[in-house]
């Protein structure tokens, strides 16, 4: 995906969590998700910065992941940002898969990411 081993890091070392994110869908069947509500966020060179009001902790997302962040944020499910995300970077479906899912773990296991109502 990109020159980064993991599409996520933190400030300091974050690892991924393997879990599965959890397979929360909406009415037409399709998982969403947005930004937490005390999640702020803006783009800084490729990667989004994403900071926690609650905490004050802040995040940097490399390419990659900053990808997903926008794919999300602007409403399209899982698969969508899945379909488009295998489009526009060289990686193996099952690879991107399993990052996607550690991704969205870290993310709702932080409070940055909800599932979208």
């Amino acid at each position: 995906m990109s020159a980064d081993s993991s599409v996520f890091h933190r400030k300091e070392v974050l690892i991924l969590e393997n879990s599965a994110a959890r397979n929360e869908q909406n009415e037409s069947g399709a998982s969403r998700f947005q930004p937490g509500p005390d999640t702020i966020y803006e783009r800084v060179g490729e990667g989004i910065v994403l900071v926690d009001t609650r905490t004050n902790e802040i995040y940097e997302l490399n390419r990659t992941a900053a990808r997903f962040w926008e794919l999300v944020c602007a409403g399209y499910d899982l698969a969508a940002t899945q379909q488009l995300m295998l489009q526009e970077f060289d990686v193996a479906k099952a690879d991107l898969s399993r990052e996607i899912e550690g991704l969205l773990a870290s993310l709702e296991n932080k409070g940055l990411i909800t599932k979208a109502s």
